[in-house]
Order: structure tokens, then C-alpha cells, then sequence
């Protein structure tokens, strides 16, 4: 495997994009020494343009959370504040560096207590200074994320009809530039990726004794109860026009199940369910129930919900689960598929928060940020374990959802005057809109919502 740090002596790449880049270094709110150039902010946003922080509203992180961060993370209250706001800055700059690197693009991640290291691999040495200007590190790999997300894809449809109980764990390692299959026998892992024609070069097998599996035995969260019976939790309350609901997971319930609250109150009804393949689900409420723009945190204290932004890699993530409270960890990999006994889901986040039975459907977040509903894993709590998570903006795009957000974001969803950005659509990396005459790309996976216009927040949006 090839993999090595590269420092200024790379070649630079000729042309105007690096040294555009070069003319607009950036640092990390704490992590990284020296300052920004002149009329930029951390992150590369300029002119006076607010940091991703202040944008993503980091600060709005509560106590509760904190102190879950600073119990599980080992961090002092300033430490995990500035780690949420590094997190919230790196996300920022790798999305400016996706754009700019295009198909020598390999992936970003973040490190260090804080995640004051934003690092970024390129297949290309000449994007070193690119990077670099950014205030990011740069390591030279031998694949792009578009080869390694491909591998997976092929791994995907291989495992398709297939037994694969026994290599139940696959993903995109972007630190070590491989695609992994975690295998409790490692001889059904080289069977898979031999019938998916992929080569040990570009994959290596994992023993592990890992058996995930759904936690929906109990309640977690917020609980709620499938026709009298099961119990899960609420993930994140939602609208759907005029309508009032809650995302949850796909395996908690079928379309048209019942559900009644914490209370044993009648609450609604189950619109949508997808799993396996997926594992999302929504919950259309009565009027009896209001949707409220927070997660319920340690000791029953509101966790505020400002937004959906999407965490990179080694970023810091918050789990509320009524059966083991709040516990907190770090997000290990995207785009991971999960064979569970009742069959394989993908597109699912891995991450090493503790879970236990009872936690499912439950809410995953980031500072402020919503990050997805508990899918399942394994170990526990006392031992230790890893969890997945259904992210939250597919599930939102799936059904036509607007996450319900502090600071009032009731609008329908709809084109604004002037442009194709809409409030309550779902933006990923890469995506383009106009908007004011201008034509913005999406740096970071977000749900859009009233202040995040483009011009607004330019840790969302970058004008091409």
C-alpha cells in the first residue's frame, strides 16, 4: 500500500486553481499555528464572511452534551468547545478541497484531541501546496475515493444474495486507502471479495467476532410503542408540509403500524419504513403531539437541533438512548454495509459509541448538528461496542421531510425568488444550485433551511 506524507518540496501544480487556493490559506479555529491571510476566516471564507462555527452555530452545543464529550472523549469543557468548532471549520475546508482536487480526491478526516488536524489525501503529489495552503496535511495515496467507493460498490452487489453473516462489516478505510471486510471467518471475506474481482491491494480482511444486530428489543430515547407490542425511540422530529412526525428506524416498524408515546397516549402512524436495504422510517403524528427542534439529552435536558450538516470523519458524535443515557465517541467510516440477521443494509455510518438494546431509532448529533437514527452494532456499554447510525439527510430526502430546527424553519419546501435553491431540499457534496444570479457548489451535506441561503454560509456553499 502506498501512503507517505508529502511537505512543501512537492511539485506545485500548475495553473490558476492552485494558486488561488494558495492566495487564500486557511487554519483551524485552534488547531493549527500562525493566522489566516488578509480578508479571510478560518476555514477560507472571505470577505468578512462568518467561520463554519459561528455558520453551524457550534456554541449552541448544551452543557449536557459537553459533559458527555468531556466523560467519553477525555476532554475538559474547552476542549471538546473547541474540538466541535474545529470539527465544524475542517468539514468547511475539505469540502473547498474536494471541489478543487476533483478525481484525485481521496478522502479527508480529522485528528487529534481537538481535531486541530484536518488531514486530506490526493492521488496527486502536485495537490500538496493546494492542500496545504489550506492549512490542512496532505498524504499521497495510491487510490482515489471514487476507485474505493466503486471497490465497495462491487463488494455490495457480490454480497447481494449471498449468505454473509460471516463477513458482516464492510467500508471505505480512507485513513489507510483500503476497502475493509470485517469477517468473524476471514476465508468467507477473501470468498467475497474474490467473487467482486477486487484485489488485496486495494482491500485487506479484518477478523473480527463482531455480530451486529438491530437494538429494538427495548425503548431508547424518547420511547415510543409499535402497535402495543415493541418499543424504540424517537430519532429527530420532522414536517412534512403541515404535517407533524419523527424519523426513526426502519426496523422498528412496517408502514401502517401504530405507535403510542412514552405515556401510552396515541401518537400516530408509520408512513414509510425501508429495511433491510436501508433502515429508515418516519412517523406521522396527531394533533395531540407537537414536533419540537430538540433531542432529549442527559437528565432530561433539551439538546437544541440547529441543522444536518454532515461531520467528517473523526469528528466527535453524541448518542441519546434511554436504556444507557448519553454517550459520545467518533465517527470511523461512511458509506458502510452491514449484514444484520434479518439481511444487509448500506450507506449506514460506523462509529464507536457504546449502545445497547433499547437505543434503537434513537438520535445521533454532532455540536448542534443532526447526524442520524441508531441502526444497531455490537458490544455494550460496560464493555464497550460499536454502533451504525442511518444517516439523517438521506432518510430526510427519501420522504420529503424538513428536520424540525431551533431559530423557526416552518416554511414548506419550495424554489426561492431568483434560483434553484430551495428551503428543505437536501444538498449533498458536489451539488449546484443558483441562486440571486449567482451559481453556488455544495461543499458540505446539509438540508437547507431560512438563514442558510447560499451567500449566507459559506461553509455550506462556495460560488463557482
Amino acid at each position: 500500500m502506498l501512503q507517505r506524507h508529502i511537505r512543501a518540496r512537492a511539485r506545485t501544480r500548475a495553473g490558476a486553481v492552485g494558486a488561488a487556493l494558495a492566495a487564500t490559506a486557511a487554519l483551524l479555529v485552534a488547531g493549527l499555528s500562525g493566522s489566516a491571510s488578509a480578508g479571510t476566516t478560518p476555514g477560507g471564507a472571505s470577505g468578512g464572511a462568518p467561520p463554519a462555527a459561528d455558520a453551524l452555530r457550534t456554541d449552541a452545543a448544551p452543557p449536557a452534551l459537553l459533559k458527555s464529550m468531556e466523560r467519553d472523549l477525555g476532554l475538559d469543557r474547552q476542549q471538546a468547545e473547541r474540538r466541535l468548532a474545529n470539527e465544524a471549520e475542517a468539514g468547511a475546508t475539505a469540502g473547498r478541497l474536494r471541489a478543487a482536487l476533483g478525481s484525485d480526491f481521496a478522502g479527508a478526516w480529522v485528528a487529534g484531541a481537538e481535531s486541530g488536524t484536518l488531514r486530506v489525501a490526493t492521488t496527486d503529489a502536485r495537490d500538496v501546496p493546494v492542500i496545504e495552503a489550506r492549512g490542512a496535511e496532505a498524504t499521497v495515496v495510491r487510490h482515489s475515493l471514487t476507485e474505493l467507493d466503486a471497490a465497495k460498490a462491487r463488494l455490495d452487489r457480490a454480497a447481494a444474495g449471498r449468505d454473509t453473516t460471516d463477513a458482516p462489516v464492510r467500508y471505505v478505510d480512507i485513513r489507510t486507502n483500503q476497502v475493509v471486510v470485517q469477517a468473524a471467518r476471514p476465508s468467507a471475506a477473501r470468498a467475497l471479495l474474490s467473487a467482486a474481482g477486487i484485489g488485496t491491494s486495494l482491500a485487506r480482511v479484518e477478523k473480527s467476532a463482531e455480530q451486529p444486530r438491530p437494538f429494538h428489543d427495548l425503548r431508547g430515547g424518547e420511547a415510543y410503542y409499535i402497535n402495543d407490542s415493541g418499543r424504540c425511540s424517537i430519532g429527530f422530529p420532522v414536517t412534512k408540509g403541515a404535517q407533524t412526525g419523527y424519523a426513526t428506524a426502519g426496523h422498528c416498524g412496517r408502514t401502517g403500524n401504530s405507535t403510542s408515546g412514552h405515556n401510552r397516549v396515541a401518537q400516530g402512524t408509520f408512513q414509510g419504513s425501508t429495511f433491510p436495504g436501508r433502515d429508515m422510517a418516519w412517523v406521522a403524528t396527531n394533533s395531540n403531539w407537537t414536533a419540537t427542534p430538540y433531542v432529549k439529552g442527559a437528565g432530561g435536558q433539551n439538546v437544541q437541533v440547529t441543522g444536518s450538516t454532515q461531520a467528517p470523519v473523526g469528528s466527535s458524535v453524541c448518542r441519546s438512548g434511554s436504556t444507557t443515557g448519553w454517550h459520545c465517541g467518533v465517527i470511523q467510516q461512511l458509506n458502510t454495509s452491514v449484514t444484520y440477521p434479518e439481511g444487509t443494509i448500506s450507506g449506514v455510518t460506523r462509529t464507536s459509541v457504546c449502545a445497547e438494546p433499547g437505543d434503537s431509532g434513537g438520535s445521533y448529533i454532532s455540536g448542534s448538528q443532526a447526524q442520524g437514527v441508531t441502526s444497531g452494532g455490537s458490544g455494550d456499554c460496560s464493555s464497550g461496542g460499536t454502533t451504525y447510525f442511518q444517516p439523517v439527510n438521506p432518510l430526510l430526502q427519501n420522504y420529503g421531510l424538513t428536520l424540525k430546527t431551533a431559530g423557526g424553519n416552518e416554511e414548506p419546501p419550495g424554489e426561492e425568488p431568483g434560483g434553484t435553491w430551495a428551503i428543505g431540499s437536501v444538498y449533498q457534496a458536489g451539488d449546484t444550485v443558483t441562486y440571486g444570479g449567482a451559481t453556488y457548489r455544495c461543499l458540505q451535506g446539509h438540508q437547507a433551511r431560512t438563514g442558510w441561503e447560499p451567500p449566507n454560509v459559506p461553509a455550506l456553499w462556495q460560488r463557482v
